[in-house]
């Protein structure tokens, strides 16, 4: 007879298995002009004499470029924006580098880096227009340590990004070559399918409750008799997150989708001038996304111990 156990195992198993056929792994790369350099050995003994301190014991580098200037923090401002757009439509997987994305979200994906990249490489030319700027002020403030040789003549193709989907599953032809070496392999990317539904399961659980916390904050109690001030994005970051948990869960646990489902409801419909101007609502929305909280606090807690549950049998 069926228990507990063997239920909690099939399904994990279902959810792995889920995760393997409908989704790729995904990598993103770059290519980034390094802007800080370690001193050479003249310069760093000249230091340590500085200081009476042994070179061997001394550590120093220079900062080659001014990365607070607003051409540069245009160009580093798309690469945040790429990473944050990698995470934000992919799955965590437990080798670096390598996250995993739905399937259908592959083209999609593509284009969305390709326009990145022209983004990338326009604010490349308009760091170029600035570059002679930047090196002349680097040169007054290094001094003697400001060597031309440390800068390249030009920008292009110092900065890029690409991405690839790389296979995570043991090849076909080890199989037919090495039966024992394939089974292996085989193994070891399922644990690591499982591990990254575990992995999935634990960002969400764990976005879901910062974002409820936080907006559960805002709406309950004041500051001096007056309700505390909330941005709309305490509402919006949760809807966001809605969508892309309907879109990327892995349906790993059932009590996570059903919570998930509640905060859902609570605020389906719910605009934050509403919740500014009507207190009675706002403490009826605070409660409710209270008990939630709880829940999810208790997910978190207990997490070890679902964690043996699921890999109990086997």
């Amino acid at each position: 007879m069926p228990t507990l156990l063997d239920d909690l195992s099939n399904a994990a198993s279902d959810s792995v298995e889920r995760l393997r056929a409908t989704t790729a792994a995904v990598r993103v790369m770059f290519t980034w002009l390094g802007v800080r350099k370690t001193l050479s050995a003249e310069q760093k003994s000249q230091a340590a004499e500085t200081f009476g301190a042994e070179r061997t014991y001394l550590s120093a580098g220079k900062k080659l470029l001014d990365t607070s200037h607003p051409s540069f923090k245009a160009v580093t401002s798309v690469r945040t924006q790429i990473l944050a757009y990698w995470r934000n439509v992919s799955l965590p997987f437990p080798e670096p580098g390598i996250r995993l994305i739905r399937q259908v979200m592959i083209e999609g994906f593509s284009l969305q880096l390709t326009t990145f990249r022209q983004e990338l490489e326009e604010s490349v030319r308009q760091l170029e227009t600035r570059y002679d700027e930047l090196k002349s002020a680097a040169r007054r403030r290094l001094g003697s340590l400001y060597n031309a040789s440390d800068y390249p003549a030009t920008l292009r193709g110092w900065f890029d990004v690409s991405w690839d989907f790389p296979s995570v599953e043991p090849p076909n032809y080890l199989h037919r070559l090495a039966p024992q070496l394939y089974e292996r392999e085989a193994a070891r990317v399922a644990a690591r399918f499982d591990e990254a539904v575990q992995l999935a399961e634990q960002a969400f659980t764990e976005e879901l409750a910062k974002l409820v916390s936080h907006l559960t904050e805002r709406l309950s109690g004041g500051d001096d008799g007056k309700p505390k001030i909330f941005r709309d994005s305490a509402i919006e970051n949760l809807r966001e997150f809605f969508e892309r948990f309907r879109q990327l869960n892995v349906r790993s646990n059932e009590q996570l989708d059903s919570l998930v489902s509640d905060a859902r409801s609570i605020v389906s419909g719910v605009q934050p001038q509403q919740l500014r101007d009507d207190a009675a609502l706002r403490q009826e929305i605070a409660t409710q996304l209270s008990t939630v909280q709880a829940t999810l606090d208790g997910l978190l807690v207990d997490k070890p111990r679902r964690n043996i549950l699921r890999r109990g049998k086997g």
